[in-house]
């Protein structure tokens, strides 16, 4: 079934006797597998776009190539550099911007510019008793009471269906540049990572790539963005000061490099994929540690080491959930199962799993938004 406007959605979930599936442009199979007829969220189109205001609202079902062409027109982006899940996993479709905040898609730049959630300005939603909610607005500003924006972005249609979004946009940057070094191990690389972060040169992307990933050795990359003579000058003080010897690539071979990284695109031929959210600085014990318990992968680390995405070799009935966790528990930070066959994602937990006060958290916010359970049950645990 494909709703196109509000009303009808708040109709069709008002009426609904059994649980719903929700679909954007269908390319991010994530997450426990879902029993229930397929609501597609077809409600699209750009209702305001002010440039000078660094604003945009665009209803939910609205492609996520429309709304980079609309802002691209006027030289802006949106700054979280949204992942394309269709490079790993395998999908068609096309991305959606209500897809995007809804699983709070965010890509290499997070580590300067911030995450989806955070250009979220407001929202509007159907909720799983077919109620229109609103929340936020076209302008930042501190609100009572829940967050919802926030609290929907993330939350993979398991408390309401996005139906519009505002988001804060800003301006292109005149050229980027990478710098690459190649042969360190992930300790060395992630260590040079944190002291380029650590630096006053404005780093927006920051990776170490296993021997293997993307080449026979090992590469540490470094991106800088903005005026083309500040590039340059940051450019050239990260080469003296940290980053002595390594190659420079420029304007689209450094575009290529951070979309490779962004989409995971190494990995597209794996069977099984897991994203992990962790301490930069206990990244490398937790890649070391996995292969000591016999968890052999290859890895790729973004964000200077706080995400890990991880390629476990065959072997492992549970795709390496065990080990996984484990180091979770030992080190914190959380764990999702992003590509498996859907048997397999019907008997592992995707999500980290929640415990305590945050468990119960959850089950009070699902039982206020969606108190028959019919928004994607199953999905996320």
């Amino acid at each position: 079934m494909k709703v196109r406007s509000e009303q009808e959605l708040a109709e069709v979930l008002a009426g609904a006797n059994a649980p719903v599936r929700i679909q954007g442009g269908g390319t991010r199979d994530i997450g426990g597998p879902v029993s229930g007829e397929v609501l597609e969220v077809g409600i699209c189109g750009v209702e305001l776009y002010e440039p000078e205001a660094l604003t945009l609202v665009a209803r939910a079902g609205t492609p996520l190539a429309e709304i980079e062409a609309v802002l691209a027109g006027e030289g802006q982006r949106l700054a979280f550099e949204p992942m394309d899940h269709r490079v790993l996993l395998g999908t068609k479709g096309e991305p959606t911007i209500g897809g995007v905040i809804a699983a709070n898609v965010s890509g290499p730049r997070r580590i300067l510019a911030g995450a989806a959630r955070d250009f979220a300005l407001g929202a509007r939603f159907v909720d799983g008793s077919g109620r229109v909610i609103k929340n936020g607005g076209r302008v930042m500003k501190n609100v009572t009471g829940y967050d919802l924006v926030k609290l929907m972005a993330g939350s993979w249609g398991t408390l309401g269906v996005l139906t519009e979004v505002s988001l804060k946009v800003l301006a292109m940057p005149e050229t980027e540049a990478t710098l690459v070094a190649r042969g360190k191990d992930a300790a060395e690389g992630i260590a040079a990572l944190s002291a380029a972060l650590g630096s006053p040169w404005d780093i927006t992307g920051a990776a170490h790539l296993d021997p293997g990933v993307a080449g026979p050795e090992s590469e540490t990359r470094v991106r800088i963005e903005g005026l083309a003579a500040s590039v340059d000058y940051r450019i050239g003080a990260l080469q003296r000061e940290i980053c002595v010897g390594w190659e420079v690539f420029r304007d689209d071979d450094s575009v290529a490099l951070w979309r490779q990284v962004r989409d995971v695109a190494p990995f597209a031929d794996e069977p099984v994929v897991w994203r992990l959210s962790v301490k930069p600085s206990a990244a490398p014990e937790i890649s070391e540690a996995l292969g000591v318990v016999g968890l052999g992968h290859a890895a790729l680390y973004d964000w200077g080491g706080g995400l890990i995405w991880i390629a476990p070799g065959p072997g492992h009935d549970d795709a390496g959930a065990q080990a996984i966790r484990a180091q979770i528990a030992a080190h914190g930070g959380h764990a999702t199962l992003v590509k498996a066959p859907a048997d397999l994602r019907a008997r592992i937990d995707v999500f980290q799993p929640q415990t305590g006060a945050v468990a119960a958290l959850s089950r009070g916010l699902k039982q206020q938004f969606d108190p028959r359970g019919i928004l994607n049950p199953g999905l996320m645990g």
